[in-house]
């Protein structure tokens, strides 16, 4: 019990809770249910890719082009969308496609990591940049809007389960899923041995290559899925939509207390993490605080928590050093 009320989870949701209390007293608007749904609602896509995003920081790579290929699979399934037959047939073929279209971008960066041993930063931006031009050059910067769209996607966009918005629903499973992934699983326990000490792992047997292949491919099978999420939140395609977004996805993962050097991070953190991101947002925004000023506030509190973070990290590895040298 000590231990789980120690645990960086438990510091991050004291902080998640004391800002909802502070934010109830600046404004009554912030506790009801309308509101409490639109912030879960603006933040499922960004809770979506952060889930995936915090196996790839747990091995100590990054992934810059989620945003980008979310966009790219937009725009594809939008454009499929505008010709398919307004049939349920059609809905689960969009979820069969999207995602097979996330895992091959994915898997073509996990492949160039691995095999070629290039650095993750490196390889994803150049993944980025290729795919960010090539929806401007296809889609030439126009809106692709639900006009064309089949009702049953919109019907499914409308969907509600319990009061809560199917993008919603659609995050929570994403994020019990890899959570059982991780902790459950052979490929889970893996990522966190190479992320824990890949040196080690490797010499235990573990495949390097195998384990960078999958966290890439299941960071492109998540976006795939935030595609539809994003798709059916918005109900039309922006190309310039997500721009930028990705800076956001790493920014959850951080503040949920991953190490962006490697080897520590949990799917709980990461979802107080994008809470804790889209709560500070909300309450800027009902303070009526200028945009620009929203910008410098969530940078200022990114970058507060992630030094308090490192610098409890070193604190706690000194101590560790300290008791092996007396010992």
């Amino acid at each position: 019990m000590k231990a789980i009320l120690k645990s960086k989870e438990m510091s991050i949701a004291a902080i998640v809770l004391l800002l909802c209390i502070t934010l109830a007293f600046v404004s009554p608007v912030f506790l009801t249910a309308d509101n409490l749904l639109d912030v879960l609602k603006a933040n499922s896509v960004i809770g979506i890719l952060a889930v995936g995003m915090t196996l790839i920081i747990i091995t100590g790579g990054i992934d810059v082009s989620v945003a980008a290929v979310t966009s790219a699979v937009c725009v594809i399934i939008g454009k499929l969308m505008q010709v398919m037959p307004d049939h349920f047939l059609s809905l689960l073929l969009l979820f069969l496609i999207a995602p097979l279209l996330g895992v091959f971008l994915g898997a073509i960066n996990g492949l160039l990591v691995s095999k070629i041993q290039i650095p993750a930063i490196v390889v994803t931006l150049g993944m980025m940049s290729i795919i960010n031009g090539l929806v401007l050059y296809v889609t030439n910067g126009v809106y692709l809007n639900s006009t064309n769209f089949p009702k049953v996607f919109i019907n499914f966009a409308n969907f509600k389960l319990f009061g809560l918005p199917i993008i919603i629903l659609i995050f929570v499973a994403v994020a019990l899923v890899t959570w059982y992934i991780l902790k459950y699983t052979l490929i889970g326990r893996e990522v966190l041995a190479i992320g824990g000490n890949k040196e080690s792992a490797i010499r235990v047997g573990i495949n390097y290559d195998k384990v960078q292949i999958f966290v890439f491919s299941y960071m492109g099978l998540l976006a795939g899925i935030a595609a539809i999420a994003q798709t059916a939140y918005t109900k039309s395609v922006d190309p310039n939509g997500m721009l930028g977004l990705e800076l956001m996805v790493i920014a959850a993962v951080v503040l949920g207390g991953a190490n962006i050097m490697g080897g520590r991070g949990t799917i709980m953190g990461t979802i107080l993490g994008v809470l804790l991101l889209g709560i500070v947002q909300n309450g800027l925004i009902l303070a009526k605080i200028d945009t620009f000023w929203q910008k410098v506030f969530t940078g200022l509190i990114i970058l507060l928590a992630v030094s308090y973070d490192h610098i409890q990290y070193r604190r706690s590895q000194e101590k560790l050093a300290k008791i092996e040298v007396e010992a």
